[in-house]
């Protein structure tokens, strides 16, 4: 990218956990190494805007990620309420009033819009009666939002180059799904698509959203090193 992100910021932790002061506690072992981490539904609604006023006041950025999708005033009066909390990433996933409505409203924060959950599989676009791949979705869905102003997307981390080379350096990747070798599978993983961090930075990608492999591991602080050393060496330095 034209812009330069710095290591610190490249891994975005999940806090995806079942309450705030479980989210504290991670972040105490995590913030030597990062100072970006996401909230999502889960944390969002055991703590509603206090942990993410926690996390501002404590000098991180915050990825807020409530995927916004309801009629399109009803989102633009939500994202009103999230562009006054010092927010620096928050998600939308909706058609496209809906994303305008978000776009309109964001302030100066940046707005990412959702194109295939991670979760989300070539059969079940089959199922849908699909006949395009995911990465065609994908694609046609990460251009329409950046004409529609969004500042960048989410998208698995095997759509990141296609994205890249046909949109350009001015769109946010941030990509999720990302796990120590993207070879590796227990039976309870949820996600579908998924790559180590060095291949989706090396693929274009600006960020990467990490859960289950941090907060699960026994030294947080050591995974996110083994990961910011593999997307080093994915980038040359």
């Amino acid at each position: 990218m034209s812009v330069e992100i710095a290591l610190r910021d490249r891994i975005i932790v999940a806090l995806d956990v079942e309450h705030p002061d479980l989210a504290r506690e991670m972040v105490k072992k995590c913030e030597s190494r990062t100072g970006f981490f996401k909230v999502g539904l889960q944390l969002f609604m055991a703590g509603c805007f206090d942990i993410v006023d926690w996390l501002v006041d404590r000098g991180h950025k915050v990825m807020l990620d409530l995927k916004f999708f309801d009629i399109p005033e009803t989102v633009r009066l939500a994202v009103e309420q999230v562009n006054r909390r010092g927010v620096t990433y928050a998600t939308v996933h909706g058609n496209d009033p809906i994303v305008r409505a978000a776009v309109a409203a964001r302030g100066d924060m940046k707005l990412l819009a959702v194109t295939v959950l991670t979760s989300f599989g070539e059969e079940d676009m089959r199922a849908m009666g699909m006949t395009a791949t995911i990465e065609e979705l994908v694609y046609y869905r990460a251009k329409r939002a950046l004409e529609l102003g969004c500042d960048g997307v989410v998208s698995s981390g095997l759509e990141a180059r296609r994205l890249r080379d046909g949109l350009g350096d001015r769109l946010l990747i941030v990509t999720p799904g990302i796990r120590p070798g993207a070879n590796v599978r227990d039976g309870s993983d949820d996600q579908k698509r998924i790559v180590t961090a060095g291949m989706a930075i090396r693929g274009g990608a600006s960020h990467v959203v990490v859960g289950r492999p941090i907060t699960r591991a026994e030294d947080p602080a050591a995974v996110l090193a083994m990961m910011q050393e593999d997307i080093v060496a994915a980038i040359g330095g």
